[in-house]
């Protein structure tokens, strides 16, 4: 278990999100010479210019993409595997998509040493999604789009919704709230000012 020293308020992030995360050993996700630095709500390399995100954050975006025990959950975004393992516990099962094999091997290793096995791998192109499995109740991305992708959006279910930071690298972005209605419309909600890698 790993108690979050945290930097900002978590005010409106629910009890069962918090705690959840809280029983993830987020040391396993990171390099050995940061693990001291695991309850910091701070993000962290992992390499590849990539880094484990906040927990603050990891725990903003589930919370406000409302998970139920039924659904199936798109990734964009392996990295580490510490989401992973968050939306896995809230999840019926979890497709994660990651461009860089390295991490994607890693992140599984991780996850299926420390017992999450409710979770499939794939290293490929992020915006082009999951189509295989599509469509997903829910999905989450953990790097910013520039534009909203649109192949990740016609793989969300009828009634789902998406979070994704949406903006330019290196300038202000925001994180988004989507949602596809029944009828196949697609409606936009800006939440928090975030800064994320690239989604390439």
């Amino acid at each position: 278990m790993t108690m979050i020293n945290r930097s900002c308020s978590w005010d409106g992030i629910s009890r069962e999100v918090i705690e959840k995360l809280e029983s993830i050993p987020r040391e396993a996700f990171m390099s050995a010479h940061l693990s001291s630095f695991a309850s910091v709500d701070s993000p962290f390399s992992i390499g590849y210019g990539q880094t484990i995100s906040q927990p603050f954050i990891v725990a903003y975006m589930t919370d406000r993409l409302q998970l139920k025990s039924t659904d199936r959950v798109l990734e964009i975004g392996t990295g580490s595997g510490y989401q992973s393992a968050l939306l896995s516990l809230l999840a019926s099962h979890v497709y994660t998509v990651e461009r860089i094999s390295e991490l994607s091997l890693r992140a599984e290793q991780t996850l299926e040493e420390l017992g999450y096995h409710t979770i499939s791998y794939h290293t490929g192109d992020g915006k082009q999604g999951w189509p295989e499995h599509a469509p997903y109740d829910k999905i989450i991305v953990t790097a910013a789009a520039a534009e909203l992708p649109l192949q990740l959006v016609g793989q969300l279910k009828r009634g789902g919704s998406m979070i994704i930071p949406l903006g330019p690298a290196g300038e202000v972005q925001y994180l988004y709230h989507i949602t596809r209605d029944l009828q196949g419309e697609v409606q936009t909600r800006p939440l928090i000012p975030v800064r994320f890698v690239p989604l390439l």
